[in-house]
């Protein structure tokens, strides 16, 4: 599995195939046994791997009477994940001009006034749904973002969400109010107490959160 980012060397054929999609925007089998000197049978078992990933998606071109052409693509979430824009830098930056100016507390103070922004764009998606779908959903939602995070029902009705990669894990690093917020973040869109039961940067495998479906937020915070 790959998690990225890509650099300009790609160490597998898993990687060539992304960064010639990157390249190119859109490709054959043809078009990649050509590029990549390998069969189209090869092709199409790193295509259906990269499928599978969510990596690469295909469209039907339809020619005249001929044949209709599969032609590959690379996914949102490959872009997403695969080749950053920078945006992370630009987080840095700005967490460590106001860090320079009012320490940690202005740094939690700016990171809690972005979070009470992002949740007021989220709410909408868990409306009419119930608590087995809303963590579904947070857990989509965390994926959207990088995170490769999934969810499972325990057999007592709670719900455990984990991310085996956190999308921020060197910025976390370093601020850590960060990881204090987004367990608040989950308790907020599902309204239930949640706690944090592993932790990457206390070198856990994931980051696991235990979320307590009978206790409402309110009740937690009392």
């Amino acid at each position: 599995m790959i998690t990225g980012p890509l650099n300009e060397s790609p160490e597998s054929t898993h990687e060539a195939v992304l960064l010639h999609l990157k390249r190119n925007g859109e490709m054959t089998v043809a078009d990649l046994c050509s590029a990549l000197s390998i069969t189209a049978m090869a092709v199409r078992r790193h295509l259906g791997s990269l499928h599978q990933e969510g990596l690469v998606d295909s469209r039907i071109v339809r020619q005249g009477r001929g044949r209709p052409t599969y032609r590959y693509r690379l996914t949102e979430k490959a872009n997403f994940r695969l080749f950053p824009s920078g945006a992370l830098n630009l987080a840095q930056d700005i967490l460590d001009a106001v860090f320079e100016v009012s320490g940690h507390k202005g740094v939690m103070e700016l990171l809690t006034l972005r979070q009470k922004h992002l949740s007021g764009k989220l709410k909408s998606r868990m409306e009419g749904k119930e608590i087995a779908e809303m963590v579904e959903e947070v857990a989509k939602i965390f994926s959207e973002n990088g995170f490769m995070t999934e969810w499972e029902r325990l057999p007592d009705g709670d719900f455990v969400i984990f991310q085996r990669h956190c999308a921020v894990h060197n910025l976390a690093n370093q601020y850590r109010q960060l990881c204090v917020l987004e367990p608040r973040l989950i308790e907020t869109l599902l309204g239930v107490r949640v706690t944090r039961q592993q932790y990457m940067l206390k070198n856990d495998p994931v980051c696991g959160y235990l979320v307590h479906a009978g206790v409402c937020q309110e009740a937690a915070e009392v």
